[in-house]
C-alpha cells in the first residue's frame, strides 16, 4: 500500500532515543509529501521533541503524577482514542515506539499497515513485576499479532524476544535506527551560547546525554568519574536528560557525598545535544541495558569516542566494524572502548555507593580516551563504515515496504 497518512505514536515527547526516532521520521516522510501526525499518549510543557501543527495527543499529566486508578483507567481507554484517531486522520500506516505505544496499537482493531518497534533487550526490563511488564508479556503471545511488522532495531533483540520473552509471531524484522546524519552534523556546529556551558567545556568533558533512570544507571559514570577526579580536578562530567525523580535525587546525593559538585553538571534538558557532543572529549554511556542507542550512533557521526557499558549484545553492531565477544576485559573498538556490562539481575538504585571493579574498568577506559588522541584518529578513519547500515531514505523505506 502507498503511504497516504502516516501516524507516528509515542508516549512522550522527551529528548529520548526513540522520541528523536520519531522526529527524524516525521522530518523524512514529510519531504516525501506524505501527510504525518505525532501522537503523544502525554505532551508536556517541557517537551523538547515537537512536531507543530501536525502534533496531537491525549493528556497533559505525567504518568508518574497519575494514582494508579487513574493510570489504569487512561490505560483502559488508550486503544480506543487511538482508534478514533487513525479513523479520523484517514491513516494508511501507523508506527508506533517502544512497548507501550506497540501494545494500544496492536489492541486497535484497525486495518491500516500498522508498525511496532522494539529499542532494548526487553528479557532484562522485564524482569520487574509490574503491572504494565504483564500486560507487555501478555501482548508477546496475543495481540502483537495484530502487527503487521514488528521492527527489531538490532538482530540480538530480535533473538531476545524469541528465546528470552517467549515471542510467538512471525512478524519480526530487524531494521537498524535510521540517522540523518547530515542534519547531525549541521546542528553539531551550533555554537554553545550560554557564557557558563561554554566555560565548561573550555576543561576536558564527558558528556552523558539519556533519562535519568535505572535502565540507563548514571550512578555507575558518576562513582567512575570520582576516580578520575581524584586524580585530576580540571575534568568536567556534564549530564545532560530528566527522568525518575528517585534516581535523580539519588545521584544529586553522590555527587554531593563524593564531593562532585564543582565538577560535575546537571543541565537538564537541551533541545539540540548535538553541539555538547561535538564539544566533549567523551561520550559516556553506561547503561544496564540497552538496545541499539541512537546516541552512540550520534555521537560516530559527530566524531566523539564513545566509552560504554557491553549494555546490549548489540553493542558491536555499532560500535565496530567486526563483531567481538563479550569479555569481563575491555574492548577496544573503532570508535572507542566497550567495557565489561554492569548488570547484575536486578533493575534498582543501588543499596550503597561501593566502587565496584566494573566502575574501576569503566573508569580506566574513561581515562585512556581522555589521554590518547588515537581514539579520535581511530574513528574517524572507520566513520563511513560504522555509519553505512543507518541510512535515513533506505531505513525509512523499509520501515514501510
Amino acid at each position: 500500500m502507498i503511504p497516504k497518512s502516516i501516524l507516528l505514536i509515542m508516549p512522550y515527547g522527551s529528548v529520548g532515543g526513540m522520541e528523536r526516532l520519531a522526529l527524524n521520521f516525521y522530518t523524512f516522510y514529510k519531504k516525501q509529501g506524505y501527510t504525518v501526525k505525532g501522537l503523544k499518549f502525554i505532551k508536556l510543557d517541557s517537551d523538547i521533541i515537537n512536531f507543530n501543527e501536525d502534533e496531537l495527543f491525549f493528556k497533559t499529566q505525567d504518568f508518574l503524577s497519575m494514582s494508579s486508578l487513574e493510570r489504569y483507567t487512561f490505560y483502559l481507554k488508550l486503544p480506543f482514542l487511538l482508534r478514533t484517531v487513525i479513523i479520523k486522520q484517514k491513516a494508511t500506516h501507523t508506527i508506533a515506539f517502544g512497548d507501550m505505544a506497540n501494545l494500544f496499537s496492536s489492541l486497535t482493531y484497525t486495518k491500516e499497515i500498522k508498525i511496532g518497534s522494539i529499542h532494548a533487550l526487553k528479557s532484562v526490563e522485564l524482569k520487574n513485576k509490574t503491572f504494565f511488564n504483564s500486560l507487555t508479556r501478555f501482548g508477546y503471545t496475543t495481540t502483537y499479532r495484530n502487527l503487521t511488522k514488528l521492527v527489531c532495531i538490532s538482530k540480538a533483540i530480535k533473538k531476545d524476544l524469541q528465546e528470552e520473552c517467549g515471542y510467538q509471531f512471525s512478524n519480526l524484522e530487524v531494521i537498524y535506527n535510521p540517522h540523518d546524519i547530515k542534519n547531525i552534523t549541521n546542528l553539531a556546529k551550533e555554537p554553545i551560547k550560554s557564557k557558563q556551558e561554554v566555560e565548561i567545556f573550555t576543561q576536558p568533558t564527558i558528556l552523558f546525554l539519556g533519562r535519568l533512570t535505572v535502565q540507563k544507571a548514571p550512578w555507575h559514570l558518576i562513582k567512575a568519574f570520582s576516580l578520575i577526579h581524584k586524580v585530576n580536578n580540571n575534568i568536567n562530567l556534564v549530564i545532560i536528560g530528566d527522568g525518575d525523580k528517585k534516581v535523580t535525587l539519588y545521584i544529586k546525593n553522590l555527587i554531593t557525598e563524593l564531593n562532585l559538585e564543582t565538577n560535575v553538571h546537571l543541565l537538564g534538558r537541551r533541545s539540540n545535544p548535538y553541539k555538547y557532543i561535538a564539544a566533549t572529549n567523551i561520550l559516556a554511556l553506561s547503561s544496564n541495558y540497552e538496545g541499539t542507542p541512537n546516541v552512540i550512533v550520534e555521537s560516530i557521526a559527530i566524531g566523539t569516542p564513545i566509552v560504554s557499558s557491553f549494555c546490549t549484545k548489540g553493542i558491536m553492531e555499532l560500535m565496530s566494524v567486526k563483531q567481538k565477544p563479550e569479555s569481563d576485559e575491555n574492548i577496544i573498538t573503532e570508535s572507542g572502548i566497550i567495557t565489561p556490562n554492569f548488570f547484575e539481575g536486578k533493575l534498582e538504585i543501588p543499596a550503597d555507593n561501593i566502587i565496584t571493579d566494573k566502575e574501576k574498568k569503566f573508569s580506566k577506559a574513561l581515562s585512556i580516551v581522555l589521554n590518547d588522541k588515537f581514539y579520535n584518529e581511530n574513528l574517524n578513519t572507520f566513520k563511513s563504515g560504522l555509519l553505512s547500515k543507518f541510512d535515513m531514505k533506505t531505513v525509512a523505506n523499509k520501515y514501510l515496504s
